[in-house]
């Protein structure tokens, strides 16, 4: 069995066909997905999710690339987080991939956001899910100083080097990989991966993004998630079947999961 630990099924173009989309895990073994909330205004949408089906939960924050969306507060997100089937604060994080004109000075919003993100899920006891991209120095430093290694959680759709694997690893972080290890192109993510202790991996689709080779640039969903799994297990030399066992029990023991 299969978890996908990121996904966001309250996305319309996944939405819209859930009924498909759910029979589709159970025939690729992927018995249960974490929904993972990007702004406060789709809250209720993706904690209904969760309440409405057993294999599902959900998660509650604020996209890092999301601007003129409702700005979280440490009592927004406490409060949200203490419902049964949140299992985790973000994603959150650090984007200045899409910076434009603008310096990284400017980018203190989001650096705050962050901040207050590590607060809500210190007070709750419960992981991050970090989003980085062209941030991981100062994404790193933050977690540091508001001491996320409290609660842990994940790096998601990890594309990072080395270095910052083990930084984040060092900081009892957990790495995911996405469809994007199955890409030709993914020669330096690949060689991160083989590295990477499968006691700390696990495996999503950030459907309806990045779905893996061969469905790459298509709609991705929850069900391809074993694609990932097959090339992490290719990578490391083992059988898929041991990883999907192994970065299950990792997010089980991560969110809380039960079976």
């Amino acid at each position: 069995m299969y978890i996908d630990s990121h996904c966001h099924l309250n996305f319309p173009e996944l939405q819209a066909r859930l009924p498909e989309i759910l029979a589709d895990m159970q025939t690729a073994r992927v018995d249960r997905a974490i929904v993972i909330c990007t702004t406060l205004e789709e809250w209720e949408p993706v904690r209904d999710l969760a309440r409405a089906h057993a294999n599902l939960w959900s998660t509650v924050g604020v996209h890092p690339d999301n601007e003129g969306v409702r700005e979280p507060t440490v009592e927004d997100l406490v409060e949200r987080g203490r419902e049964a089937r949140v299992v985790a604060i973000g994603e959150t994080g650090l984007d200045y991939y899409r910076l434009g004109e603008r310096s990284i000075a400017d980018m203190e919003w989001q650096r705050e956001r962050l901040r207050v993100h590590v607060r809500a899920a210190r007070l709750l006891g419960k992981p991050l899910v970090i989003h980085t991209r062209s941030a991981s120095a100062d994404t790193l430093a933050i977690l540091r100083e508001e001491g996320a290694e409290a609660v842990g959680g994940v790096f998601h759709c990890f594309t990072e080097t080395a270095e910052v694997a083990a930084a984040a690893l060092d900081m009892g972080f957990h790495l995911s990989f996405s469809g994007i290890l199955t890409f030709r192109n993914a020669v330096d993510l690949k060689a991160v991966a083989a590295q990477v202790p499968l006691e700390r991996c696990l495996i999503e689709t950030d459907s309806p993004y990045l779905a893996p080779a061969p469905h790459r640039g298509k709609t991705n969903t929850p069900a391809l998630v074993p694609l990932v799994a097959a090339e992490l297990a290719r990578l490391k030399g083992l059988d898929v079947h041991e990883v999907a066992r192994v970065t299950t029990a990792n997010c089980e023991r991560l969110f809380g999961l039960s079976a």
